[in-house]
């Protein structure tokens, strides 16, 4: 398993909750959390490979945030 972290723009957890059903549907991602208090609200993933990114990064951007890869 693997760790991906993707800067968004989510900005409290009204937002989280705009995208948690969607993230939680992905079978690729294992488990995920946002760290509002970042700077960046950096989305963390734990997957198996990087296809869970791309699928959490069309989420977000489908709702309407801002996401880009970090590592």
């Amino acid at each position: 398993m693997k760790t991906f972290k993707i800067k968004t723009n989510l900005k409290c957890g009204n937002c989280v909750a705009n995208v948690q059903h969607s993230l939680d549907a992905v079978s690729e991602i294992k488990s995920w959390s946002v760290d509002l208090k970042n700077p960046d609200r950096v989305l963390t993933i734990e997957a198996d490979d990087e296809h869970a990114v791309g699928l959490a990064m069309d989420i977000l951007v489908k709702a309407g945030y801002h996401a880009v890869v970090l590592n």
